[in-house]
């Protein structure tokens, strides 16, 4: 009895092991699939770093970069919650 139940126990170990294993080798698969279509057919344009000048940042207008403009008051918001959270971890 003790044999029949140590198979039956490996047999099923080794079923749910060879079905995670299936599973996550199929689950790599896709994600390298969907990686390489997005890779081939969304492509985004590179940005020469090199003619930037030093420290200078440069900006896309909102219809070259494909996003909505940003309010400058909200902007100025978005700074000043920022400089009073580092004020306030930072002494």
């Amino acid at each position: 009895m003790q044999s029949t139940l140590l198979e039956q126990g490996s047999s099923l170990m080794l079923f749910g092991m060879g079905t995670v294993f299936a599973f996550l080798t199929l689950l790599v698969i896709c994600v390298r699939v969907m990686s390489w279509v997005v890779d081939k057919f969304f492509v985004e344009p590179e940005v020469d770093l090199a003619s930037a000048s030093r420290g200078a940042v440069t900006r896309l207008s909102p219809l070259a970069s494909g996003r909505a403009p940003v309010d400058p008051h909200l902007l100025a918001v978005i700074g000043d919650a920022v400089q009073q959270h580092r004020a306030r971890i930072n002494p």
